[in-house]
């Protein structure tokens, strides 16, 4: 089995954030196979479910982003599972719009929830699947930017780039991190 986890922050007020790219990739594979992301649990909405036959969970944390850790270790240990058997799904300024990286572990690269899920795990060896929002193109405070709505241009930009992460996914989950990432990392095309 394994943890597909989306970071973003929860409330009405962070939906479609840039931020949230993380839920709208776990909404876009919950609705691909099916899988209805609602039970309340771990401090997060969790749902069970078969990508391409293989047992997956997957999980929204529902603290905010710099305290996700708690949420993902908690449910790895109520699943039994590695973090190892994680994938972690966040948004990276440092990356084009749509551009998606994955790696077997690294640095939280100043994203808090990487951060907070290192710290909680005391490990940073977990797969992770960064997705790029881009920076912001005016003279706007990251803060701001990263909490932001996605404007029309990049709305529809981002309904093709957000299949192509599930594709992504569904790589991890099929070949793992290694085939993932020689297939999906780099520009969207």
């Amino acid at each position: 089995m394994k943890l597909v986890v989306g970071l973003g922050n929860p409330g009405k007020e962070y939906i479609d954030t840039r931020h949230n790219v993380g839920f709208a990739v776990i909404a876009a594979l919950a609705s691909r196979y099916g899988i209805k992301v609602t039970q309340a649990r771990h401090s997060s909405l969790l749902g069970r479910g078969k990508i391409a036959g293989c047992d997956v969970c997957l999980q929204q944390p529902l603290t905010y982003m710099n305290l996700s850790g708690q949420a993902v270790k908690s449910a790895l240990q109520a699943l039994n599972l590695s973090p190892a058997d994680l994938l972690v799904i966040s948004d990276d300024l440092d990356l084009p719009l749509g551009r998606l990286r994955i790696r077997g572990s690294g640095g939280s690269g100043g994203h808090k929830g990487l951060k907070s899920i290192t710290q909680s795990l005391d490990t940073d060896a977990f797969p992770r699947l960064r997705f790029g929002i881009g920076r912001p193109r005016e003279q706007m405070a990251v803060e701001d930017y990263v909490l932001s709505r996605w404007d029309g241009e990049e709305k529809s930009l981002l309904r093709l780039y957000l299949e192509r992460a599930v594709l992504a996914i569904e790589t991890v989950v099929l070949y793992g991190v290694d085939e993932a990432a020689n297939l999906h990392n780099g520009e969207p095309e």
